[in-house]
């Protein structure tokens, strides 16, 4: 599968404002900074779709784009705020968490949730945090390690094993990954590949 078209349709608030919840949808969430607009333009081959930025907390609502891929379906991808570190009040923070909260447990065409890690580090209590929220919430999900091509293979492979390792204190099984870098397109395939298997079941449904 490739995708042959992708455009911004529209930012919501709330997931109430989201469009109408007729396709499948894939969002896209991780801390400030890991990287996740650059990996949504990767994939969609549109440099400039999701907008980046140096700033943390940039992205401060639900941003759908529109899909479509090389067999003519139509789905979505969703571009959520990011959590963690941002330089905004606690009130627009809470905000943030309330709606993200809203979204995930809410949308009912959400086909699955990429988590997004940044492999450069050790694993980080915040984003631990929030995948056992996902499991307490039966959200399904999977996670991608960002960013690989600013590491030297062995430490991406030291850190993502040692996530790995944190995740089995909390987790009998360990969830779906990928290892990408937006500059060297890794990952690309695998992920939409994984896309394309999640479009044909949520089709069956």
């Amino acid at each position: 599968m490739n995708i042959i078209s992708a455009k911004y349709v529209i930012s919501s608030a709330t997931y109430k404002q989201c469009p109408a919840a007729d396709r499948p949808e894939y969002a896209f969430i991780g801390r400030s900074n890991v990287g996740k607009s650059s990996l949504i333009n990767m994939l969609t081959n549109k440099a400039a779709l999701a907008k980046t930025s140096a700033s943390p907390g940039k992205t401060q609502l639900i941003n759908h784009f529109e899909i479509i891929s090389s067999d003519k379906r139509k789905w979505y991808i969703v571009d959520l705020p990011g959590y963690g570190y941002a330089s905004v009040s606690q009130k627009a923070r809470r905000n943030w968490e309330n709606m993200i909260e809203s979204y995930i447990r809410k949308r009912e065409n959400l086909a699955n949730l990429f988590i997004l890690i940044d492999s450069r580090h050790e694993p980080q209590a915040i984003d631990l945090e929030f995948i056992n929220k996902l499991g307490e919430w039966a959200v399904p999900f999977a996670i991608i390690f960002t960013k690989t091509d600013k590491n030297k293979p062995g430490a991406t492979i030291r850190n993502v094993d040692a996530f790995l390792e944190k995740l089995k204190e909390t987790w009998e099984l360990p969830p779906l990954f990928f290892l990408s870098s937006a500059v060297k397109r890794d990952g690309r395939d695998e992920i939409l590949s994984y896309i394309n298997k999640l479009n044909n079941d949520f089709q069956k449904k």
